[in-house]
């Protein structure tokens, strides 16, 4: 079982890539180094509580969207999980959703 540490990192690393940013960007925006950047996203190095803010304004999140790693961890991603994250979406947001999900699927 991965450790807090590392399901943090890994969820760094996860929006950061979303966002399309390298490591070296996101180093750059939150004034740190690259290194320390990757150390924290391999879960070797404790962020502390002003970094993790920096990196959450930097991703465009708020801090408690760092801690969301249920999805990271082993057992992986439950149905009723993606469920409870569609109750409020409208139709078109659903329609949009369930292209993405067709084209990861195929």
């Amino acid at each position: 079982m991965k450790s807090t540490r590392e399901l943090l990192g890994g969820r760094i690393k996860e929006l950061r890539k979303v966002r399309g940013l390298t490591q070296d960007q996101l180093a750059e925006k939150v004034e740190l180094a690259t290194r320390y950047i990757s150390l924290i996203e391999v879960g070797r190095s404790s962020p502390s509580l002003e970094t993790m803010e920096s990196i959450a304004r930097a991703l465009g999140v708020e801090i408690k969207d760092l801690f969301e790693f249920a999805h990271l961890q082993a057992g992986g991603v439950k149905v009723e999980e993606i469920e409870l994250l569609l109750v409020g979406a409208d139709e078109e947001k659903k329609r949009m959703i369930m292209k993405i999900v067709r084209a990861v699927v195929r």
